[in-house]
C-alpha cells in the first residue's frame, strides 16, 4: 500500500469526507463535489451535452512513479447519463494544485451536482515511462498494420 498525501485546497469545506473506498474490495475511491462558498447553496445543474469542471476541494502529493486515474462513476453514468469525457484524466506526480472533475451530462435530462456529492472515482496506479526510438523497420506480426476492427469477425 502507498501513502497518498492530501491537502485541503484554499476554501475548501473540510467537514466533507476524504476519498474512501466504499468496500473491501473496490478499486476506486470515491471523489466529492466540494464547492466554493458561493456555490454550496445551489451546486451546479447540466443541461444535455453540457460540461463543468467541479472541484474538489483536495490538493495531492502522488508519489512519483505513479498516477491518479479520475474515472466517472458506473452507476451516475448508467442512471443519469454523467460521464467524464477525458476518463481516465490523470493526476502527475508534479502537479500540486486543486484536483478538478470535468464531467459531462451524456443522458437525455439534466443533471444537478450537490455540494457533497460523490461525482467520479479516482484509481492510484503505477506509471512506466518509456525512451523512444526511431528505427528503420518493426518486428513482424500476425496482426500487421490491420486498423480497426481488424481483428473481429469477417
Amino acid at each position: 500500500m502507498i501513502h497518498l498525501e492530501i491537502q485541503w485546497a484554499e476554501g475548501a469545506d473540510q467537514t466533507l469526507d476524504l476519498p474512501s473506498y466504499e468496500t473491501s474490495g473496490s478499486a476506486g475511491a470515491d471523489l466529492r463535489a466540494n464547492f466554493a462558498t458561493d456555490l454550496r447553496g445551489n451546486g451546479v445543474t447540466l443541461a444535455p451535452m453540457q460540461r463543468a469542471l467541479i472541484p474538489t476541494g483536495l490538493c495531492m502529493a502522488v508519489p512519483q512513479g505513479y498516477e491518479v486515474q479520475i474515472r466517472p462513476r458506473s452507476g451516475l453514468a448508467l442512471k443519469q447519463g454523467l460521464s467524464i469525457p477525458n476518463a481516465p484524466g490523470t493526476i502527475d506526480s508534479d502537479y500540486r494544485g486543486q484536483v478538478g472533475v470535468i464531467v459531462i451530462n451524456l443522458g437525455t435530462e439534466t443533471v444537478h451536482i450537490a455540494h457533497g456529492d460523490r461525482i467520479a472515482q479516482m484509481v492510484v496506479a503505477p506509471v512506466v515511462q518509456a525512451q523512444f526510438q526511431v528505427v528503420p523497420s518493426l518486428n513482424e506480426t500476425a496482426r500487421g498494420s490491420g486498423g480497426f476492427g481488424s481483428t473481429g469477425k469477417h
